[in-house]
């Protein structure tokens, strides 16, 4: 499995609430991240989806480009809601075939954008 297939498979278990699942096979046990909401470490993150996930579950989740170099793995998915449509980059760092680090930005896309290239 690339690493690519890896992020993606780690983000729709994630975004599914298959949180465990995706932390106990894809995450290292090392892992930080830099969410500026939650703590830093492996737990804190989880904890921060799996409650996301009860109080605001996914409805769909879908991997629109990817790009992958070196150790390090770039998506920009569509994440929908039942209230809002989100944009959202991860960036995550692999070593020795598991996630160590990362990033995520979201944009919550707003349905009177002036930019007919939308987000996608």
């Amino acid at each position: 499995m690339t690493k690519t297939e890896k992020a993606v498979s780690f983000l729709k278990l994630a975004a599914s609430g298959q949180v465990q699942t995706a932390f106990d096979e894809y995450v290292a046990l090392d892992f930080i991240h830099h969410n500026q909401y939650f703590k830093g470490d492996r737990q804190s993150l989880m904890e921060a989806m799996q409650e996301a996930h009860r109080n605001s579950p996914n409805e769909n989740f879908e991997v629109k480009q990817s790009h992958e170099d070196k150790d390090t793995v770039i998506t920009y998915s569509l994440v929908t809601k039942s209230d809002a449509e989100i944009a959202v980059v991860h960036i995550i760092r692999f070593d020795y075939g598991k996630i160590v680090e990362m990033w995520d930005v979201g944009q919550r896309l707003i349905e009177d954008s002036p930019n007919e290239n939308g987000m996608f």
